[in-house]
């Protein structure tokens, strides 16, 4: 109701941001706590105001911050993967209504396929970003 429709690809994208939020909040709730508090004591003491330190610890943390975007990426691929089986559009409809329920094999291999490369993809991506922003850190 919100975007004038109940079903099709417009009609998921509420679902699919809900369910990521408190997902997301929770990594990124994880990766800020995994700065140690000592660095904060430091940067406090060293007469740095809060906005200083919130900005310490996201520098501190951007390594695994950007590890948990690469991991919600992947997991919103599968999501609307599922979605598009549920009538939602998309890769996962295609493999559905057209690959198995017309038994076309051949689009239900490609399109099971196309998503694993595009989650290998964001993987490979995300590693890469994650090695150099670790090799920067040091």
């Amino acid at each position: 109701l919100l975007i004038g429709t109940s079903i099709g690809s417009s009609a998921s994208i509420i679902p699919l941001a809900i369910s990521a939020i408190p997902f997301v909040a929770k990594l990124f709730e994880n990766s800020l706590m995994e700065v140690e508090h000592g660095k904060i004591e430091t940067t406090l003491s060293l007469g740095a105001s809060h906005l200083e330190v919130i900005k310490m610890m996201l520098l501190e943390s951007l390594p695994s911050l950007v590890n948990n975007i690469t991991i919600t990426l992947i997991s919103l691929i599968g999501y609307s993967a599922m979605a598009g089986a549920l009538g939602a559009g998309g890769l996962g409809d295609l493999a559905i209504r057209i690959g198995y329920q017309s038994y076309r094999g051949d689009v239900l291999f490609y399109a099971v396929v196309v998503i694993i490369v595009l989650v290998q993809i964001i993987q490979s991506t995300g590693d890469y970003v994650v090695k150099r922003l670790r090799k920067h850190k040091y």
